[in-house]
């Protein structure tokens, strides 16, 4: 699938500013597995480490638009380059950088999930765990320190994602710290892992008592903000009103659909709620211990990597997934990329919370194909492995969630398509992840537009409303839908990036198919498609024109 070409001069930047971006983040050096940072070191959180940030961005940028263009390869690079660092800038410019915290993407989680994924083989390995370890109470000092600046400058903090953050402090500073799993393994580890426990103390202690009374209650942040923040996570600008619109009518295509599913699987009469629980309840879909879940995973991933061969060129490294847990315990699940060379595969994690031992697999199974293949691993691992036709920064230092999120439920729709889900049981659980995904566009963006809530509260949307509304569309626990809605009010735009990038992946297939009718190549569309890379969705559309 990989064309041999001859590197630019445009080219050679965006490696020169995806290496030097690296080397300010030693984190995400450890994530795509490369020597540009200390892998003993952590990022500068600090305000400082953001205007270094700035700095960096703004000199690619004035040095991008003045290089000669080679190629069309060139051509989606600089469109790329330019959307999402002008973006980066905006939201650096608005204060949105500095001090970020919500439950699930900040300073707080990245830091204490880092160390999930580095390597602990080697002597040299655990001296760069334990010398990490050493580095955390410094690099929260540096994070204080934002926090301090956009308490002084804003923009606001609200109040619910301080309360959740200096929870998740206090769990990694407690008695079931991530960092005593450290410990475990290598008790030479011990003083480090215990100052970083109390870093994180001191950090809940300072978010409760400096951070929570300067904070606002309201967790909307209008349509100015939330536009910027739908931009950075789409790669497209969309029209915000009519996609709250498409949502709720999508939502309620997908609860009719289940009620006729229920219907379908055990008689007249049967709710979609009771046909959940006797799905729950039937043996042969339960798997009982956490190392059962992971062993049907990785069987799951396999036998999907087997059977999309057929349909898609997947390169030999990526025919190996490796499916994990995960010691945090937040309930989620993710995908982590391979390394450059492929010597770390692409990873499945579940992060099973603390007590869970009981697993549903027809809830599940259209997850390991988000994960897996077709979704994640070979869209991530396919530019991961074009190492000959793009460069650095277009294979591993360009994410945009609504291309890759999209993506990933675009495979899930493609493998209902396909027949892979038409066992009822398994659709229900295709059904039950689209109206998850679609609660969330309607949620999210009634929230933060302050649109009215309709049945489920009076006036605008708001915390106590969203919650009704997820729990009459949402089967899942509460623990899990508390978590849920947190996430969607402390980040905003990128829970919907899933549905909405889905929306436009399908948009881009049947343009195609419009245009070409019966010529269509879908294998040959989709291989193409992802060679392009994760780039915003706009810059995608004008790729496959």
């Amino acid at each position: 699938m990989t064309n041999t070409r001859t590197p630019s001069a445009i080219d050679a930047l965006a490696n020169e500013y995806f290496h030097a971006d690296l080397a300010l983040s030693p984190e995400a050096a450890t994530v795509v597995g490369t020597d540009d940072a200390d892998h003993g070191a952590l990022s500068d959180y600090s305000p400082a480490g953001v205007d270094e940030q700035r700095s960096l961005i703004s000199s690619t940028l004035a040095k991008l638009n003045a290089l000669p263009i080679a190629d069309d390869v060139d051509r989606i690079t600089v469109a790329a380059m330019n959307e999402r660092l002008r973006l980066e800038l905006e939201l650096i410019d608005s204060g949105e950088r500095c001090g970020e915290i919500n439950v699930i993407a900040s300073p707080i989680q990245g830091v204490r999930d880092i160390f999930d994924l580095m390597p602990t083989e080697t002597e040299a390995d655990w001296d760069n765990v334990n010398r990490r370890l050493g580095v955390v109470a410094e690099a929260l000092e540096g994070y204080k320190e934002s926090l301090r600046q956009r308490i002084a400058s804003g923009p606001a903090i609200p109040a619910r994602q301080i309360e959740r953050c200096a929870e998740q402090c206090e769990g990694a500073a407690g008695s079931a710290s991530p960092f005593l799993h450290l410990v475990n393994k290598r008790p030479e580890v011990a003083a480090n892992a215990d100052s970083a426990r109390v870093a994180y103390g001191q950090l809940a202690e300072f978010l409760r008592q400096t951070a929570l009374p300067t904070a606002v209650e309201e967790d909307a942040v209008g349509r100015e903000r939330y536009s910027l923040f739908s931009r950075h996570f789409l790669g497209a600008d969309i029209d915000l009103d009519e996609t709250y619109e498409w949502g709720k009518a999508e939502l309620a295509g997908i609860v009719a659909e289940q009620e006729r599913t229920a219907r379908e699987l055990y008689g007249p009469g049967v709710g979609v709620r009771e046909a959940m629980e006797r799905l729950d309840s039937d043996p042969k879909r339960k798997l009982s211990g956490v190392e059962a879940l992971r062993s049907w995973m990785q069987e799951t991933a396999d036998a999907s990597i087997d059977a999309m061969s057929q349909h898609f060129d997947i390169p030999e490294p990526l025919r190996t997934i490796e499916c994990c847990l995960a010691p945090s315990g937040t309930g989620i699940i993710y995908y982590t990329p391979p390394t450059g060379d492929f010597s770390r595969p692409g990873r499945m994690w579940w992060s099973v919370p603390s007590g869970v031992t009981e697993f549903a697999t027809w809830q599940e199974k259209t997850t390991v194909y988000h994960e897996g293949v077709p979704g994640h691993h070979l869209q991530i691992g396919l530019t991961t492995y074009m190492r000959d036709s793009l460069n650095d920064w277009r294979r591993n230092g360009c994410w945009v969630s609504g291309h890759g999120e999209g993506w990933a439920l675009y495979a899930e729709q493609l493998m209902a398509e396909l027949g892979y889900m038409d066992e009822l049981g398994d659709r229900m659980g295709v059904l039950d992840s689209m109206r998850l995904r679609t609660s969330r566009v309607v949620v999210d963006l009634g929230v933060h537009l302050r649109k009215d809530a309709g049945p489920w509260g009076e006036g605008a949307w708001d915390a106590d409303s969203a919650w009704r509304f997820l729990r009459e569309n949402v089967a899942s626990d509460d623990a899990f839908l508390r978590f849920e809605l947190n996430r969607y009010l402390g980040w905003p735009g990128q829970a919907p990036s899933y549905k909405i990038g889905q929306r436009i992946w399908t948009q881009l297939r049947e343009e195609a198919r419009a245009k070409e009718g019966a010529n269509l190549d879908l294998k040959a569309w989709h291989n193409r498609a992802l060679s392009i890379g994760s780039v915003g969705l706009d810059v995608l559309r004008e790729a496959l024109a």
